[in-house]
């Protein structure tokens, strides 16, 4: 008998559908016709032990026993999914063979693997386990993934990634935790300091980012427009550069403070005769940007619909498992496999089935064009989030389900669409040793951007010309017949939005300080993961450490305290940072595990003695110790009969 295991009982269940018929339900899996059985986790059927699991001492907080590091881990049943491990687990025994069906990712991937380790099977059966992929729900799919199982022991990497990650999660979590937590209510804090690798960090940048606008103080700078005149009459506009003599004028962006500087430099070429010291034009091209993963169509829908990463992330296992209209929505992948192409014609066909606004996009679609999001190097365990085969009637979706599929529909249609073209302008003037310079932009073909009228994608902030520039020659002659000082503001940094937010976790090295670490991250590192980050951020503001002031996301006091009073090494994103980048080193086979968790524990080490001396004095009579339950921001999710 070949045991299939799923993730979670939509999957199963779906699975189940595709396999010879007639079903007989069992409690907790399906029997199909041939005797083979599918049965599910129900997300982690096991959970990391507690540290009494350990030491029975170490169920009461003390800081001697500090640090907790266990020499060999432990897990433990999780209490309310018991009854269901035990059904998984006779089930392996009974079984000739098994099949992991997690899902195709890091978590996915270790959630079942470690039931079948727990479980203690023989390790001539835990070596012929195989290994399912499912990105796509609809049964055509499911087939196509049993079809093509592949040795469960190739994502042993991807294992290791995930067990290292749990277990550096827990190191830090609970040892700083529990000191942070014991620091705080000596100097008269009430209740628990949560501190995580990825939560304080990026509480750390609300925090900063916050105190940085704060601190701003507004000043003016100075721009320097000339209308030029050329031999024949025709009249323009060119803008000063600053030269680097200017520079003691000028702020860190580039920007002239000082007026004075500005007036003299109009003074001095109004009325005078310059000379073109260079013309330059260049058509230009820009490819269809790449389908979604997880995060990019969080950010957009943000900025959209304002929904917030949880949201957008529950709306779309909505979409993916309940109606199959998108494929796994978990990805941090934006490529596609090249044998997808295949399905173009009816995957643009459910699009305008399901999407009445998308239709008229779909008849103008070029299918015969191949984006470069079309490559199979760059797809692993699975591919970019696009929609499905199945075509639907949208009026069974909510208004946000509505929304959410034509982002992901959308996105995938204008890979069928050519490059937006255009060409650019550049004149290059001197006038009494200053350089002024005129820039022209000017559409040639819309392309993909046809897609996106409601964004104002091709004349936003005037960066296409509405005025033409007229055609000059190197060495020409103009004269200067005015000028204008125009006087601006600088603005402070703005606060983070969801969408914000989502960016700088995703691209975390731009905030990285060590210039060593930044240089070893890539722009695909960041904090926490897809499946992830909604989760993190909903778990910063049930804990009160941030709140929301309209689309604007705020530390409160205890977040704000609780920042400034640790070590700076725990509030910056350069350790985890690294550390993510290091978990995706052994995921890919370039470093070892023991390479990432022995010097983890030798800063933790270091870690503990530097709170030891922290004074939380400025948290004194904050939180509560039972804290009132809030209101999550979390979307509805309709009723199931089972999961």
């Amino acid at each position: 008998m070949i045991l299939y295991i799923a993730e979670k009982p939509s999957v199963g269940r779906a699975v189940a559908e595709v396999l010879p018929r007639p079903h007989k339900k069992g409690d907790g899996y399906i029997e199909v016709a041939n005797g083979d059985i599918i049965t599910w986790c129900i997300g982690h059927l096991l959970e990391q032990a507690e540290p009494d699991a350990y030491n029975p001492e170490y169920k009461k907080w003390n800081k001697e026993h500090l640090p907790i590091i266990p020499t060999t881990w432990k897990h433990q049943v999780k209490p309310q999914t018991k009854k269901q491990f035990s059904i998984v687990k006779k089930l392996i025994k009974q079984a000739d063979s098994l099949v992991n069906m997690g899902d195709p990712d890091r978590v996915g991937q270790i959630l079942v693997d470690e039931v079948i380790n727990y479980t203690g099977v023989s390790k001539k059966k835990r070596d012929a386990v195989k290994r399912c992929l499912i990105n796509d729900m609809n049964p055509s799919a499911i087939k196509k993934s049993l079809n093509n199982l592949r040795n469960n022991t190739d994502f042993i990497p991807l294992a290791t990634s995930a067990l290292a990650r749990a277990r550096a999660d827990w190191l830090y979590g609970i040892n700083m935790t529990r000191l942070c937590t014991l620091q705080g209510q000596k100097s008269g804090y009430n209740g628990v300091l949560s501190i995580g690798r990825v939560q304080t960090p990026i509480l750390g940048l609300i925090v900063h980012r916050d105190e940085e606008v704060e601190k701003f103080i507004t000043k003016p700078f100075y721009e320097v427009f000339v209308t030029l005149q050329t031999q024949t009459g025709t009249k323009y506009l060119a803008k000063w550069k600053p030269s680097d003599a200017c520079e003691p004028y000028m702020d860190d962006d580039g920007r002239v403070l000082s007026k004075k500087l500005a007036e003299t430099v109009i003074n001095r070429v109004l009325q005078q005769t310059g000379i073109v010291l260079k013309v330059k034009k260049d058509n230009k091209k820009q490819v269809p940007p790449l389908p979604y993963n997880l995060s990019s169509l969080q950010i957009d829908a943000a900025k959209r619909f304002n929904l917030n990463a949880q949201q957008t992330l529950d709306i779309c296992q909505q979409l993916y498992e309940r109606h199959k209209l998108i494929t796994y929505p978990r990805s941090d992948c934006r490529y596609l496999p090249k044998g997808h192409l295949m399905d173009k014609a009816t995957v643009t066909k459910s699009i305008a089935s399901t999407c009445p606004p998308l239709e008229k996009a779909v008849s103008e679609a070029t299918l015969s064009l191949v984006s470069k999001a079309w490559n199979d190097a760059k797809v692993s365990a699975h591919h970019a989030i696009i929609p499905t085969v199945k075509p639907m009637d949208s009026s069974t979706l909510s208004k946000n389900e509505k929304s959410i599929y034509e982002l992901v529909a959308r996105q995938y249609l204008v890979q069928f669409y050519p490059a937006f073209e255009y060409s650019e302008k550049q004149i290059d003037h001197e006038i009494s040793g200053g350089l002024f310079i005129s820039k022209q932009k000017d559409i040639i073909s819309e392309g993909w951007k046809s897609l996106f009228p409601s964004q104002k994608a091709l004349n936003a902030d005037n960066e296409f010309s509405v005025n033409k520039l007229p055609d000059v020659k190197k060495g020409e002659h103009i004269d200067c017949i005015d000028g204008t000082l125009s006087e601006k503001m600088t603005s402070p940094p703005k606060h983070f939005t969801d969408a914000t937010l989502l960016s700088a976790m995703t691209g975390i090295a731009r905030y990285v300080t060590d210039p060593n670490i930044k240089k070893v991250l890539r722009d695909t590192d960041g904090l926490g993961t897809e499946a992830t980050r909604a989760g993190i951020i909903e778990l910063l503001f049930k804990r009160q450490f941030l709140i929301k002031k309209g689309k604007e996301i705020h530390a409160t006091e205890i977040g704000r305290q609780l920042i400034n009073s640790l070590p700076l090494p725990m509030v910056l994103p350069d350790m985890t940072a690294h550390w993510e980048s290091q978990l995706e080193a052994i995921s890919e086979k370039r470093i070892k595990y023991t390479q990432f968790m022995h010097p983890l524990i030798t800063g933790l080490t270091d870690l503990i003695r530097d709170i030891e001396r922290v004074d939380f004095s400025g948290m004194k009579n904050m939180g509560t110790k039972f804290p009132k339950r809030q209101t999550k921001r979390r979307v509805k999710k309709p009723k199931k009969k089972t999961d």
